[in-house]
């Protein structure tokens, strides 16, 4: 795909997505709301794919934050079976397209299933050199700060500037957030990859995150091209 013909003279290297809206997509269509979640994920898969088609190197997604623990029983024990139905289910993709899958966020309250399953994923693209797709899982922007403090502590370090702090977050393998997308209509970051985000391009959307798909995806990628990132600096 000629991405000039699409209006897209520059791609960001590293996008992340809130994927928002999965509950009331179904709310709308009278469904429980896993079954947003459900369609949610195929609207992952689509993006994941085009995503490393056009050449985006870095793609990081939010599938659950540390405080989505405070959802309804029922909602949660479905979100913690839906990332390993999700690699399962496209794991002939990925592998074919050459992506290598990557997890943050504090493993140890996940379901000890969905660890090995994260382990077993992790180890088996380890050496594809195609797009990073992230899922952020149990994670949060302050408790990430907040175990690397104390991993600093824990280690003795009596001096830290920015390099040598980054080393203890759990992002310290990913580069900064160039382009932030956030569906439903939303307009905050939610707590999400805080430390990354700091010189980041933010794109709010109205499309539930179901309904996002290739075309919703092009039109953020063609504002964020026509954007002067100036990084504090004066033009």
């Amino acid at each position: 795909m000629k991405l000039a013909n699409a209006g897209i003279k520059t791609l960001p290297r590293h996008v992340a997505i809130i994927m928002d809206g999965n509950g009331t997509w179904a709310k709308k269509r009278g469904l429980p709301r896993n079954f947003g979640h459900r369609q949610g994920a195929r609207a992952l898969k689509n993006v994941v794919l085009f995503a490393s088609k056009i050449g985006i190197k870095y793609l990081t997604v939010f599938a659950f934050s540390t405080e989505n623990w405070s959802r309804p029983r029922e909602e949660v024990d479905y979100l913690m079976k839906l990332p390993a139905e999700f690699m399962r289910a496209n794991e002939t993709d990925i592998h074919k397209h050459n992506i290598r899958f990557a997890c943050i966020g504090d493993r140890s309250r996940l379901p000890e299933d969905l660890q090995k399953t994260i382990d077993k994923y992790e180890k088996e693209t380890a050496e594809n050199d195609g797009m990073i797709f992230i899922v952020a899982l149990n994670y949060g922007g302050k408790a990430d700060i907040i175990q690397a403090v104390n991993r600093v502590i824990d280690e003795g370090v009596a001096e830290v500037d920015e390099e040598k702090f980054e080393r203890y977050l759990y992002t310290k393998d990913m580069p900064d957030v160039d382009l932030l997308i956030r569906t439903s209509g939303q307009k905050r970051i939610s707590n999400f990859l805080l430390w990354k985000l700091s010189y980041s391009e933010l794109y709010f959307t109205k499309t539930l995150w179901p309904d996002f798909n290739k075309t919703q995806f092009l039109k953020a990628l063609k504002e964020y091209s026509n954007r002067d990132r100036r990084y504090g600096g004066i033009k």
